[in-house]
């Protein structure tokens, strides 16, 4: 089926447009490490020819431990993202957790995220639609997909149709997620288009103790599992040196990899589509 078309930037996702890419650090580092980062995915993207969106964030407030980095904050980070927008020249995703916070978010980015904890949060999601901005909902891993078109209502009370809906996987157990590819397919359904988080799929929450642990070992092939089951968007926290990475470094992707598995996750974008069309 055909989903609604959603624009980001000069990005398109859904609406029957080939698979699109979202991707970057868990968190901002620093200015000199999210502008390395955007012009590197950005350049690989863009020879491996995938529309590309730079995701990272200002600020990651559901840390498992009270110490860990948290990020660079509302100000500066977003200081920072509108610099990586303006010389890369990328849409920006990034995420928000408080209604005050939108305001200043919906100047810089393209697409406002809400994240995972904060998916029923009925007031808080209103707000975020009203932005006028894209909204990527990343589903609760407490959710079934069929409760996103709740979450979908909410949004489109706001007057607001530009609606991305994420998988990132489903508890199972204790400090561990799973993927049931079921739910790409049902949440299509819902007429939005569908991104698959190759990466946080793979996290094992609060698995460390201190800090959540992850699979990375795993993400070619859930990422392949995903754009064959025919979503519209891969969603991939991607880092230059992941065992150093100052948030989920267990659960991203080595920059290294990240165009060979660009390369076969577009082939096998174009056989699934060619496959839907006969």
């Amino acid at each position: 089926m055909t989903t609604q078309l959603v624009t980001a930037g000069e990005v398109e996702i859904g609406g029957g447009r080939p698979l699109a890419v979202i991707a970057g650090p868990c968190v901002i580092e620093s200015k000199d490490s999210a502008l390395r980062h955007a012009a590197a995915l950005k350049q690989i993207a863009d020879r491996v020819g995938v529309p590309f969106v730079f995701k990272s964030s200002y600020d990651k407030a559901n840390r498992s431990s009270v110490n860990s980095f948290r990020g660079l904050g509302l100000v500066k980070g977003l200081e920072i993202l509108a610099e990586v927008k303006a010389k890369v020249g990328v849409p920006i995703l990034t995420d928000v957790h408080e209604i005050d916070q939108i305001a200043a978010v919906k100047e810089v980015a393209d697409i406002l995220q809400i994240p995972a904890f904060l998916c029923r949060q009925t007031d808080f999601v209103v707000a975020v639609a009203k932005s006028g901005r894209v909204v990527n909902v990343k589903k609760g891993q407490f959710l079934a997909p069929w409760d996103m078109g709740n979450v979908v209502e909410k949004i489109r009370s706001a007057g607001n149709e530009q609606i991305l809906l994420t998988e990132r996987g489903a508890s199972f157990g204790y400090n561990n997620l799973v993927s049931d590819m079921r739910s790409l397919v049902v949440m299509r359904e819902l007429g939005y288009p569908v991104v698959f988080d190759a990466t946080h799929s793979l996290q094992l929450p609060g698995g460390l103790g201190h800090a959540s642990g992850g699979e990375r070992k795993f993400i070619p092939a859930l990422a392949r599992a995903g754009v064959a089951a025919g979503v519209d968007a891969l969603f991939m926290e991607v880092h230059e040196d992941p065992d150093h990475a100052l948030s989920d470094g267990p659960n991203s992707l080595a920059l290294e990899n990240f165009a060979s598995l660009l390369k076969t996750v577009k082939e096998l974008d174009a056989l699934v589509r060619r496959t839907d069309r006969s």
